[in-house]
């Protein structure tokens, strides 16, 4: 696939790697943030790192509550008014996921300035902009450095009720699992790197990561809806590996009711990966108990760091149904039941 640039070089030649598929793998952040203080102090702070949920929330009286959070990666596409529009649908994925609805956003840029033309960065910031537009919500301000890499993304801000707030922690025994996109971003990435992604796929790529999850807001209106987090750098199985332990459940997931982003099966099966789903993989495997009749290529997917992913909501199982129309009615056709919250020790099945 060739996109129509302004100034070379590509944008993805810039950088190391691209999207989520660049954030540090979780047992590296886990080991990291292992010394990080206790947040018991702070007895209106409703959501911090202790589940690794998706943004902080902060209790502001007894009918607001401030969403937080900060997201921002080097480029996953070339054509700086994607990258711009991608980064910023990504930062506003965790206030959705938070039952949350955003009020402003603050840009954080770093540019290799001598080495980007600034026709591009103007198009980066403009195409985050409108992602914000169309959200609704204005970028207030933000930061700027000159990096080594070409790095975009947004601060977060948005408001929720604080009896209303949706966690990844909330899943409960009977529970359906459901997805809102298919999997398949990282490996088109790859795949367009490689001069291998098809006009096609590029398209279907482009909407897929562009498509606000604005239909999170909605999700705490639905009674039966316990938990919710959205599907970004650490991939389906890892996300949902969170989701598991925080709610201290067992899930198992159905590799035949996962939906894929069109054409993503057939490059994971000629050999189309990332390097971080193969660090997703060495992170948090052991505590996967997967299908012997699963391919690599199908774990490379189920791994797949997905830049601007689908949320994964778990739904009491009489309410799935509502919920999935819902769903699929506010755009997402892709969106399907994915798994189901079963009898077991904390863990994750895939079969």
């Amino acid at each position: 696939m060739t996109e129509t640039l302004s100034a070379a070089p590509r944008l993805t030649s810039l950088a190391h790697g691209g999207g989520c598929g660049c954030k540090l793998a979780p047992a590296v952040l886990q080991d990291i943030l292992r010394k990080m203080p206790a947040l018991g102090a702070w007895p209106n702070l409703l959501v911090g790192t202790e589940t690794s949920d998706d943004a902080a929330v902060y209790r502001l009286n007894a009918a607001q509550a401030l969403v937080a959070t900060t997201d921002f990666f080097t480029p996953v596409v070339d054509d700086p008014f994607l990258f711009g529009q991608i980064a910023a649908t990504n930062a506003l994925s965790d206030i959705y996921a938070m039952g949350g609805t955003p009020i402003l956003a603050l840009a954080l840029v770093g540019m290799p300035i001598g080495k980007i033309a600034i026709a591009d960065v103007q198009d980066i910031l403009a195409g985050g902009a409108s992602v914000c537009t169309t959200a609704g919500i204005p970028v207030a301000g933000g930061h700027s450095i000159d990096s080594a890499e070409p790095i975009y993304g947004l601060v977060a801000l948005g408001l929720v009720h604080p009896d209303k707030v949706l966690r990844n922690t909330g899943a409960r025994l009977g529970d359906q699992l459901i997805l809102t996109k298919g999997l398949g971003v990282g490996v088109f990435s790859a795949a367009l790197k490689q001069g291998r992604l098809s006009a096609e796929a590029y398209r279907a790529m482009a909407a897929s990561t562009t498509t606000l999850n604005i239909v999170g807001k909605d999700l705490p209106d639905f009674d039966g809806v316990h938990a919710v987090t959205d599907v970004t750098g650490f991939g389906l199985l890892g996300h949902t590996l969170e989701m598991a332990r925080g709610s201290g459940v067992r899930i198992a997931l159905g590799w035949s009711d996962i939906p894929q982003l069109e054409g993503a099966w057939a490059l994971a099966e000629a050999g189309v990966r990332t390097g971080a789903a193969a660090r997703n993989w060495a992170s948090y495997g052991a505590a996967v108990q997967m299908s012997p009749h699963l391919s690599e290529a199908a774990r490379d997917l189920l791994c797949d760091p997905q830049t601007s992913g689908g949320l994964l909501i778990s739904v009491a199982a009489r309410d799935a149904p509502a919920v999935l129309s819902h769903v699929r009615n506010a755009g997402f056709q892709a969106a399907a039941i994915v798994g189901d919250v079963v009898a077991g020790a904390v863990g994750l099945d895939i079969w």
